[in-house]
């Protein structure tokens, strides 16, 4: 089982889920998809699921709860006047399909501590019950660094297993600060990188994606991205006065 989360939303989570999911089933392992709770859709339109089916051609896909405006978990599923997502119950449903799985992939809304429901649950509580080991997915740009420390200080303090650092979309130009953000991200996370995935990653077709993802994810996870020769070709340099 692997947990897929956030520093925020918007990310990139669900196209990391997707290469995650695209090189294990390319590797032939039987991959399961779930996300406990889909907001901001509706219930005739493509969630998340549906991009990551679309890119990385997997079709266990499993969705326990939706609602349709772009809010927490919580407050979408009062919104909407309906039960908020039972995230204990999920622990056992999600149990069920690694039992018959090589990997389940299990992707978070929003944040490490996005509420789930009124008790305060989160998809810190979840990875901690299900025991599963945390990839966290965070933005290359300014202000990324003081969000990933939080988090993994959050991380660390429920005793949660980092699985690794995955940027979620890394531009073709990064400016001075995603640059420099690099290494810090490394510092962070006391490891190195375990990936970056290239903005506009999401709309590409399958094939395309494969070899993004192959690139863009570290061996750990069966890619080929290398995290010593990306950080020393986008090392930021002093200008010349």
């Amino acid at each position: 089982m692997l947990v897929v989360t956030g520093t925020c939303t918007g990310v990139g989570k669900t196209v990391a889920t997707a290469a995650v999911a695209s090189l294990a089933a390319a590797r032939g392992s039987a991959v399961a998809v779930v996300k406990p709770g889909q907001t901001g859709v509706r219930p005739e339109e493509d969630g998340d699921l549906a991009v990551v089916g679309r890119l990385a051609g997997v079709s266990d896909l499993h969705e326990y709860a939706r609602f349709p405006d772009a809010l927490s978990p919580a407050a979408a599923a009062r919104l909407a006047g309906l039960p908020p997502v039972d995230l204990p119950s999920v622990v056992g449903r999600i149990a069920d399909l690694a039992a018959t799985r090589d990997l389940v992939l299990v992707e978070g809304a929003g944040g490490l501590l996005v509420r789930y429901d009124d008790e305060g649950n989160t998809i810190a509580d979840l990875a901690r019950w299900l025991g599963a080991p945390v990839l966290l997915v965070v933005r290359p740009d300014l202000g990324t660094l003081n969000h990933t420390a939080l988090t993994l200080e959050a991380m660390a303090h429920r005793g949660l297993n980092l699985a690794g650092v995955v940027v979620g979309s890394w531009p073709d130009e990064p400016d001075l600060a995603m640059r420099s953000n690099l290494r810090d991200l490394e510092t962070l996370a006391a490891r190195p990188l375990a990936g970056a995935l290239p903005a506009g990653a999401g709309g590409l077709d399958p094939a395309e994606f494969l070899v993004a993802a192959h690139r863009g994810l570290a061996p750990t996870f069966g890619g080929s991205f290398d995290a010593v020769a990306f950080r020393a070709l986008h090392a930021p340099t002093k200008e010349s006065p």
